[in-house]
This record gives structure tokens, sequence and C-alpha cells, in this order.
């Protein structure tokens, strides 16, 4: 159940990229809000709204920042937000995919599309690329959280479908139907996990060189930098000696 870590650029420096921009309370909020809308006030009776929840406070995003974004769901003002996803084509034969919360399609679909066709790729139809991933619960640990026995445990007893531990930490995949119930049995056995969302897991990825990996990071960064786009996930792989020289 353990392999080579993949998830980590995949998911293009996640952690150290949020941390560093502006917007990321703003979308932190925008997902809670809309999840509280679409369900319960209440995290505990409604399992988006609890991701959405941990999600933000695994940012260090404050209380009241949340409690915030709660209350704005259930106060009538709050822009009526949907949620639509892209799909496309990057550098290196890569496939993107794109997911936004945004209150206006046309502006939301040009920036998407204006993003791809100015980083060497070009936006594709619904459905062009989502063939290629799977649709799964994912749940990060640190590495600190234990040993790749203790965690490996804790997992398949928790019912998790899969897991990769690496010097970076453990990565825990799920049935997507299962995240809510995985993620509660290990927080009690581990303590709260460092990520907890549903992802789209790439079924191959596509091993990016110097030139196509310099590229990528570029859209994948204009992408992330557009306040309306919440995650985007792609198959490529990057090198731990391609990162250096273009990270």
């Amino acid at each position: 159940m353990a392999g080579h870590s993949k998830f980590k650029n995949i998911m293009h420096r996640k952690g150290a990229q949020d941390k560093k921009r502006s917007n990321l309370f703003s979308k932190l909020s925008r997902e809670i809000t809309v999840a509280a809308k679409m369900g319960m006030p209440d995290p505990d009776m409604n399992p988006r709204l609890r991701l959405a929840v941990n999600n933000a406070k695994s940012q260090s995003m404050p209380k009241e920042n949340i409690q915030r974004a709660i209350d704005k769901a259930t106060s009538g003002d709050d822009e009526n937000f949907e949620e639509v996803r892209y799909e496309g084509y990057g550098p290196g034969g890569s496939a993107i995919i794109v997911e936004t919360l945004t209150d206006n399609r046309n502006r939301t679909a040009t920036a998407v599309r204006t993003a791809f066709s100015k980083n060497g790729g070009n936006l594709g139809t619904e459905g062009s690329v989502q063939h290629g991933f799977e649709r799964l619960g994912f749940i990060l640990y640190p590495a600190a959280a234990g040993d790749e026995e203790k965690v490996l445990e804790a997992a398949m007893e928790a019912g998790a479908e899969d897991i990769t531990s690496t010097e970076d930490g453990h990565e825990i995949w799920t049935a997507a139907d299962d995240l809510h119930q995985v993620a509660g049995d290990l927080e009690k056995a581990l303590g709260e996990a460092e990520t907890v969302k549903l992802a789209w897991k790439p079924n191959i990825t596509v091993d990016m060189d110097e030139k196509n990996a310099g590229t990528l990071l570029k859209l994948i960064d204009a992408l992330e930098d557009d306040d309306d786009v919440q995650t985007v996930w792609g198959n490529y792989d990057i090198s731990d000696e391609v990162m250096e020289k273009v990270g």
C-alpha cells in the first residue's frame, strides 16, 4: 500500500503556495459559505462543511473568520455561487482539472481559457480529461503523526483504500463516499489531519522535463491566482531535480 509520493507536486507545492497567497482565506471562506448554504450550518451535521472548516483550520484561519463565513450562508445577503469544473490540456501532454466557485460563469470561463492559452495549454470540453482521473477522498497527515506502521494500521482500521508514507508525510486515500467517516476515525487515532478533501487522483502520471515543467507551473500559478478558482488538479509528475531548477 506504500509507494513513491507524487501528490506533493500534483498539488503544485500546495502548502507553501497557499500560505503566500493573500486570497487564500477568501477562497476558504467561499467554500465554507457554499457548504453551509447547501446543507445544515452545523459542521457536525454537514460533512462537506466539516471538511471545509477543517481545511480552514489547517491553514490557520481564525475561528471568527470561519464563523463569519458560516453566518453569511444564513444571512441572505451572500452571493449565489455555483460550482463549475473546467478541463484542459497543459504542456507536455498533461491533463488539468480546475474546480471553481463562481457567481459569473462568463468571467470565470474567460479567465480560465486565457490562463491556458497564455501558458502552453488549451481549454477542453467538459469530460475531455476527467476519464483519466478518479474522484476519491484524500487525507494528509504530517510525518510527525506517527511512523508508517502506526498510520497504516490506523488507516486500515478506519477503512481507507490506500496509503503512501514518505519522509514528507502520509497520504491516505478513501472512496469519495467514505471520506467523512474515515477522516473522523483517523482523527480519533492520529489527531487532526493537515488536509481532508475530495480529490481528483490521476490514473497515470506524465513526467515533465525542465522546459514543460516551467511552463506548466506558470499555468497553474495563473489559474490559482484567480479568485474564482478553488483547486487545480493535474496528472503531471515533476522530479525533485527538475523542481529545484524551475521551482
